[in-house]
Protein backbone atom coordinates (compact mmCIF):
# COMPACT_ATOMS: atom_id res chain seq x y z
CA UNK A 1 0.00 0.00 0.00
CA UNK A 2 1.38 3.37 -0.98
CA UNK A 3 1.63 6.38 1.31
CA UNK A 4 -1.07 8.13 -0.74
CA UNK A 5 -3.54 5.31 -0.15
CA UNK A 6 -2.90 5.43 3.60
CA UNK A 7 -3.51 9.17 3.89
CA UNK A 8 -6.80 10.32 5.46
CA UNK A 9 -7.33 12.95 2.79
CA UNK A 10 -8.07 11.81 -0.73
CA UNK A 11 -5.23 12.67 -3.06
CA UNK A 12 -7.02 12.09 -6.37
CA UNK A 13 -8.01 15.74 -6.51
CA UNK A 14 -4.38 16.74 -6.21
CA UNK A 15 -2.63 18.57 -3.39
CA UNK A 16 -4.77 20.62 -0.97
CA UNK A 17 -4.24 24.39 -0.64
CA UNK A 18 -1.65 25.39 1.93
CA UNK A 19 -3.05 25.39 5.48
CA UNK A 20 -6.35 23.62 4.59
CA UNK A 21 -7.32 20.68 6.80
CA UNK A 22 -10.46 18.97 5.45
CA UNK A 23 -10.91 16.68 8.45
CA UNK A 24 -10.76 19.63 10.79
CA UNK A 25 -13.25 21.61 8.67
CA UNK A 26 -15.68 18.69 8.61
CA UNK A 27 -15.37 18.26 12.35
CA UNK A 28 -16.16 21.92 12.95
CA UNK A 29 -19.26 21.77 10.73
CA UNK A 30 -20.40 18.58 12.42
CA UNK A 31 -20.02 20.24 15.80
CA UNK A 32 -22.18 23.16 14.65
CA UNK A 33 -24.67 20.65 13.25
CA UNK A 34 -24.83 18.77 16.56
CA UNK A 35 -25.17 21.96 18.60
CA UNK A 36 -28.06 23.20 16.44
CA UNK A 37 -29.68 19.77 16.59
CA UNK A 38 -29.40 19.60 20.38
CA UNK A 39 -30.42 23.25 20.90
CA UNK A 40 -32.73 24.26 18.02
CA UNK A 41 -33.51 27.60 19.71
CA UNK A 42 -29.98 28.91 19.04
CA UNK A 43 -30.41 29.39 15.29
CA UNK A 44 -33.62 31.52 15.50
CA UNK A 45 -32.17 33.53 18.38
CA UNK A 46 -29.07 34.33 16.33
CA UNK A 47 -31.23 35.46 13.38
CA UNK A 48 -33.40 37.64 15.67
CA UNK A 49 -30.35 39.24 17.29
CA UNK A 50 -28.69 39.96 13.94
CA UNK A 51 -31.94 41.44 12.59
CA UNK A 52 -32.30 43.74 15.63
CA UNK A 53 -28.68 44.92 15.25
CA UNK A 54 -29.06 45.48 11.50
CA UNK A 55 -32.34 47.43 11.69
CA UNK A 56 -31.13 49.51 14.65
CA UNK A 57 -28.34 50.70 12.33
CA UNK A 58 -30.82 51.43 9.53
CA UNK A 59 -33.22 53.56 11.63
CA UNK A 60 -32.79 55.45 14.89
CA UNK A 61 -36.46 54.85 15.65
CA UNK A 62 -36.22 51.06 15.56
CA UNK A 63 -34.62 50.41 18.95
CA UNK A 64 -36.99 52.62 20.94
CA UNK A 65 -39.32 51.30 23.62
CA UNK A 66 -42.36 52.66 21.78
CA UNK A 67 -41.43 50.87 18.55
CA UNK A 68 -40.52 47.58 20.25
CA UNK A 69 -43.87 47.68 22.06
CA UNK A 70 -45.55 48.15 18.68
CA UNK A 71 -43.70 45.12 17.27
CA UNK A 72 -44.89 43.01 20.22
CA UNK A 73 -48.49 44.12 19.66
CA UNK A 74 -48.27 43.37 15.93
CA UNK A 75 -47.01 39.80 16.41
CA UNK A 76 -49.36 38.83 19.24
CA UNK A 77 -52.15 37.31 17.12
CA UNK A 78 -49.77 35.49 14.79
CA UNK A 79 -47.75 34.15 17.72
CA UNK A 80 -50.83 32.69 19.45
CA UNK A 81 -52.07 31.05 16.25
CA UNK A 82 -48.56 29.78 15.47
CA UNK A 83 -48.47 28.18 18.93
CA UNK A 84 -51.41 25.94 17.99
CA UNK A 85 -49.83 25.31 14.59
CA UNK A 86 -46.61 24.22 16.34
CA UNK A 87 -48.46 21.45 18.19
CA UNK A 88 -49.81 20.09 14.91
CA UNK A 89 -46.49 20.33 13.06
CA UNK A 90 -44.67 18.57 15.91
CA UNK A 91 -46.82 15.53 15.03
CA UNK A 92 -45.66 15.79 11.39
CA UNK A 93 -49.00 17.31 10.38
CA UNK A 94 -50.04 20.74 9.16
CA UNK A 95 -53.14 22.87 9.75
CA UNK A 96 -54.42 25.06 6.91
CA UNK A 97 -57.63 25.93 8.77
CA UNK A 98 -55.96 28.09 11.43
CA UNK A 99 -57.29 31.42 10.19
CA UNK A 100 -60.76 30.05 9.45
CA UNK A 101 -61.16 28.63 12.98
CA UNK A 102 -59.93 31.83 14.61
CA UNK A 103 -62.18 34.08 12.53
CA UNK A 104 -65.23 31.82 12.97
CA UNK A 105 -64.71 31.76 16.74
CA UNK A 106 -64.46 35.57 16.80
CA UNK A 107 -67.68 35.84 14.76
CA UNK A 108 -69.48 33.53 17.19
CA UNK A 109 -68.29 35.56 20.19
CA UNK A 110 -69.30 38.87 18.61
CA UNK A 111 -72.66 37.78 17.22
CA UNK A 112 -73.80 36.07 20.42
CA UNK A 113 -72.93 39.22 22.34
CA UNK A 114 -74.61 41.65 19.93
CA UNK A 115 -77.47 39.78 18.20
CA UNK A 116 -78.58 37.75 21.23
CA UNK A 117 -77.47 40.23 23.88
CA UNK A 118 -75.44 37.57 25.66
CA UNK A 119 -73.09 38.83 28.45
CA UNK A 120 -69.36 38.85 27.75
CA UNK A 121 -68.30 35.74 29.69
CA UNK A 122 -70.78 33.23 28.20
CA UNK A 123 -70.28 34.68 24.71
CA UNK A 124 -66.53 34.30 25.10
CA UNK A 125 -66.83 30.74 26.41
CA UNK A 126 -69.19 29.81 23.56
CA UNK A 127 -66.62 31.01 21.01
CA UNK A 128 -63.86 29.05 22.74
CA UNK A 129 -66.00 25.90 22.82
CA UNK A 130 -66.78 26.40 19.12
CA UNK A 131 -63.09 26.71 18.17
CA UNK A 132 -62.21 23.67 20.27
CA UNK A 133 -64.96 21.65 18.57
CA UNK A 134 -63.64 22.63 15.13
CA UNK A 135 -60.17 21.48 16.13
CA UNK A 136 -61.66 18.22 17.41
CA UNK A 137 -63.43 17.77 14.06
CA UNK A 138 -60.07 18.02 12.29
CA UNK A 139 -58.61 15.52 14.75
CA UNK A 140 -61.51 13.11 14.20
CA UNK A 141 -60.97 13.12 10.43
CA UNK A 142 -57.21 12.65 10.81
CA UNK A 143 -57.37 9.82 13.37
CA UNK A 144 -60.66 8.00 12.72
CA UNK A 145 -61.02 8.41 8.96
CA UNK A 146 -57.21 8.34 8.52
CA UNK A 147 -57.16 11.23 6.07
CA UNK A 148 -53.90 13.20 5.57
CA UNK A 149 -53.81 16.38 7.69
CA UNK A 150 -53.14 18.52 4.62
CA UNK A 151 -56.29 17.27 2.87
CA UNK A 152 -58.44 17.47 6.01
CA UNK A 153 -57.51 21.04 6.87
CA UNK A 154 -57.64 22.16 3.24
CA UNK A 155 -61.24 20.99 3.15
CA UNK A 156 -62.23 22.43 6.51
CA UNK A 157 -60.55 25.70 5.53
CA UNK A 158 -63.19 26.20 2.83
CA UNK A 159 -66.01 24.88 5.01
CA UNK A 160 -65.23 27.12 7.98
CA UNK A 161 -64.72 30.24 5.87
CA UNK A 162 -68.07 29.62 4.15
CA UNK A 163 -69.71 29.26 7.56
CA UNK A 164 -68.10 32.56 8.55
CA UNK A 165 -69.95 34.33 5.74
CA UNK A 166 -73.24 32.61 6.56
CA UNK A 167 -73.18 33.27 10.30
CA UNK A 168 -71.89 36.83 10.02
CA UNK A 169 -73.99 37.69 6.93
CA UNK A 170 -70.67 39.13 5.66
CA UNK A 171 -71.00 42.00 8.14
CA UNK A 172 -68.36 43.34 10.49
CA UNK A 173 -69.26 43.77 14.17
CA UNK A 174 -67.66 46.84 15.73
CA UNK A 175 -65.94 46.62 19.07
CA UNK A 176 -68.05 49.47 20.45
CA UNK A 177 -71.16 47.30 20.01
CA UNK A 178 -69.70 44.42 22.05
CA UNK A 179 -69.27 43.98 25.82
CA UNK A 180 -65.97 45.44 27.03
CA UNK A 181 -64.65 41.94 27.80
CA UNK A 182 -64.55 41.18 24.06
CA UNK A 183 -62.07 43.97 23.32
CA UNK A 184 -60.22 43.84 26.67
CA UNK A 185 -57.27 42.00 25.08
CA UNK A 186 -56.53 45.12 23.02
CA UNK A 187 -56.28 47.36 26.09
CA UNK A 188 -52.72 48.57 26.67
CA UNK A 189 -50.82 49.60 29.77
CA UNK A 190 -47.46 51.33 30.08
CA UNK A 191 -44.12 50.14 31.40
CA UNK A 192 -42.16 53.34 30.99
CA UNK A 193 -42.30 54.12 27.27
CA UNK A 194 -43.22 50.51 26.49
CA UNK A 195 -46.91 49.95 25.70
CA UNK A 196 -48.08 46.35 26.25
CA UNK A 197 -51.56 44.97 25.65
CA UNK A 198 -53.28 42.36 27.80
CA UNK A 199 -53.41 40.24 24.65
CA UNK A 200 -49.61 40.13 24.70
CA UNK A 201 -49.69 39.02 28.34
CA UNK A 202 -52.11 36.20 27.43
CA UNK A 203 -49.75 35.22 24.61
CA UNK A 204 -46.76 34.99 26.96
CA UNK A 205 -48.76 32.95 29.51
CA UNK A 206 -49.84 30.51 26.78
CA UNK A 207 -46.25 30.01 25.64
CA UNK A 208 -45.10 29.46 29.24
CA UNK A 209 -47.85 26.88 29.79
CA UNK A 210 -47.13 24.88 26.63
CA UNK A 211 -43.37 25.11 27.22
CA UNK A 212 -44.02 23.23 30.46
CA UNK A 213 -46.64 20.87 28.98
CA UNK A 214 -44.41 19.77 26.11
CA UNK A 215 -41.19 19.61 28.07
CA UNK A 216 -42.21 18.22 31.43
CA UNK A 217 -45.32 16.04 31.01
CA UNK A 218 -45.99 12.58 29.59
CA UNK A 219 -48.37 14.13 27.05
CA UNK A 220 -45.58 16.32 25.72
CA UNK A 221 -43.19 13.39 25.37
CA UNK A 222 -45.86 11.42 23.54
CA UNK A 223 -46.42 14.32 21.12
CA UNK A 224 -42.72 14.39 20.23
CA UNK A 225 -42.52 10.59 19.96
CA UNK A 226 -45.59 10.42 17.70
CA UNK A 227 -44.21 13.08 15.40
CA UNK A 228 -40.73 11.58 15.27
CA UNK A 229 -41.81 8.04 14.32
CA UNK A 230 -45.48 7.16 14.74
CA UNK A 231 -45.00 3.43 14.20
CA UNK A 232 -42.20 3.21 16.75
CA UNK A 233 -44.30 5.22 19.19
CA UNK A 234 -47.23 2.83 18.71
CA UNK A 235 -44.99 -0.20 19.28
CA UNK A 236 -43.72 1.49 22.45
CA UNK A 237 -47.26 1.49 23.82
CA UNK A 238 -48.24 5.08 23.08
CA UNK A 239 -51.84 5.51 21.96
CA UNK A 240 -50.90 7.60 18.97
CA UNK A 241 -54.50 8.08 17.82
CA UNK A 242 -55.44 9.68 21.13
CA UNK A 243 -52.32 11.83 21.07
CA UNK A 244 -53.07 13.10 17.56
CA UNK A 245 -56.73 13.79 18.41
CA UNK A 246 -55.75 15.68 21.56
CA UNK A 247 -53.26 17.79 19.62
CA UNK A 248 -55.87 18.97 17.08
CA UNK A 249 -58.41 19.57 19.86
CA UNK A 250 -55.94 21.63 21.91
CA UNK A 251 -54.83 23.49 18.79
CA UNK A 252 -58.48 24.47 18.17
CA UNK A 253 -58.68 25.73 21.76
CA UNK A 254 -55.57 27.86 21.23
CA UNK A 255 -56.95 29.25 17.94
CA UNK A 256 -60.15 30.24 19.76
CA UNK A 257 -58.16 32.13 22.40
CA UNK A 258 -56.35 33.72 19.47
CA UNK A 259 -59.77 34.82 18.21
CA UNK A 260 -60.33 36.74 21.43
CA UNK A 261 -56.93 38.40 21.02
CA UNK A 262 -57.81 39.14 17.38
CA UNK A 263 -60.98 41.01 18.36
CA UNK A 264 -58.97 43.14 20.77
CA UNK A 265 -56.30 43.82 18.16
CA UNK A 266 -58.75 44.87 15.42
CA UNK A 267 -61.39 46.32 17.77
CA UNK A 268 -63.92 44.44 15.64
CA UNK A 269 -64.91 40.97 14.41
CA UNK A 270 -64.85 40.64 10.63
CA UNK A 271 -65.34 37.61 8.35
CA UNK A 272 -63.08 39.23 5.75
CA UNK A 273 -59.78 38.66 7.58
CA UNK A 274 -57.76 35.58 8.39
CA UNK A 275 -56.56 34.15 5.06
CA UNK A 276 -53.03 35.42 5.68
CA UNK A 277 -52.91 33.85 9.14
CA UNK A 278 -52.45 30.35 7.69
CA UNK A 279 -49.18 31.08 5.92
CA UNK A 280 -47.98 33.52 8.59
CA UNK A 281 -48.43 30.95 11.35
CA UNK A 282 -46.51 28.31 9.37
CA UNK A 283 -43.79 30.87 8.62
CA UNK A 284 -43.36 31.64 12.33
CA UNK A 285 -43.15 27.94 13.17
CA UNK A 286 -40.55 27.22 10.47
CA UNK A 287 -38.43 30.27 11.33
CA UNK A 288 -38.57 29.15 14.96
CA UNK A 289 -36.74 25.95 14.13
CA UNK A 290 -39.59 23.43 14.35
CA UNK A 291 -39.15 20.73 11.75
CA UNK A 292 -41.93 20.32 9.17
CA UNK A 293 -41.20 16.59 9.37
CA UNK A 294 -42.26 16.45 13.02
CA UNK A 295 -40.64 15.40 16.28
CA UNK A 296 -38.27 18.34 16.72
CA UNK A 297 -38.81 21.91 17.86
CA UNK A 298 -39.74 24.16 20.75
CA UNK A 299 -42.68 26.48 21.34
CA UNK A 300 -40.23 29.17 22.47
CA UNK A 301 -38.67 28.89 19.01
CA UNK A 302 -42.08 29.69 17.54
CA UNK A 303 -42.28 32.83 19.69
CA UNK A 304 -38.84 33.84 18.39
CA UNK A 305 -39.97 33.02 14.84
CA UNK A 306 -42.99 35.30 15.18
CA UNK A 307 -40.75 38.05 16.53
CA UNK A 308 -38.40 37.58 13.55
CA UNK A 309 -41.32 38.16 11.18
CA UNK A 310 -42.44 41.21 13.17
CA UNK A 311 -38.94 42.68 13.39
CA UNK A 312 -38.33 42.21 9.66
CA UNK A 313 -41.66 43.76 8.68
CA UNK A 314 -41.23 46.68 11.08
CA UNK A 315 -37.56 47.24 10.21
CA UNK A 316 -38.19 47.14 6.47
CA UNK A 317 -41.09 49.58 6.84
CA UNK A 318 -38.90 52.00 8.79
CA UNK A 319 -36.25 51.59 6.07
CA UNK A 320 -38.80 52.57 3.42
CA UNK A 321 -38.76 49.18 1.68
CA UNK A 322 -41.78 48.45 -0.53
CA UNK A 323 -44.28 45.93 0.88
CA UNK A 324 -43.63 43.62 -2.11
CA UNK A 325 -39.96 43.30 -1.15
CA UNK A 326 -40.95 42.72 2.47
CA UNK A 327 -42.78 39.58 1.33
CA UNK A 328 -39.77 38.64 -0.79
CA UNK A 329 -37.46 38.89 2.24
CA UNK A 330 -39.76 36.82 4.48
CA UNK A 331 -40.12 34.15 1.78
CA UNK A 332 -36.36 33.99 1.39
CA UNK A 333 -35.99 33.57 5.15
CA UNK A 334 -38.40 30.62 5.10
CA UNK A 335 -36.43 28.88 2.34
CA UNK A 336 -33.19 29.36 4.24
CA UNK A 337 -34.79 28.06 7.45
CA UNK A 338 -36.10 24.91 5.76
CA UNK A 339 -32.71 24.30 4.09
CA UNK A 340 -30.95 24.60 7.44
CA UNK A 341 -33.50 22.24 8.99
CA UNK A 342 -32.78 19.63 6.31
CA UNK A 343 -29.05 20.00 6.95
CA UNK A 344 -29.50 19.65 10.71
CA UNK A 345 -31.59 16.51 10.33
CA UNK A 346 -28.67 14.78 8.54
CA UNK A 347 -26.86 14.66 11.87
CA UNK A 348 -29.11 11.75 12.75
CA UNK A 349 -27.93 9.66 9.79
Amino acid sequence: MTDDAKGPVATAAGPQPHGFDERRAETLMQRVQHVLHARPILGPLAVLLLAIIAFSLVSDRFLTAANLGLVLQQVTVIAVLALGQTLVILTAGIDLSVGAIAVFSSIIMANLATDLGMPGVPALLAGIVCGTAMGAFNGFLVTRIALPPFIVTLGTLSIFFSLNSVVSRSETVRGTDMPSLMTWTGTAFSLGDLRITYGSIIMLLLFAFFYYALGYTAWGRHVYATGDDIEAARLAGIRTGRVLFSVYLVAGLVYAIGAWVLIGRLASASPNVGIEYNLNSITAVVLGGTSLFGGRGLVLGTLVGALIVGVFQNGLQLGGVDVVWQGFAIGLLVLVAVSIDQWIRKVRA
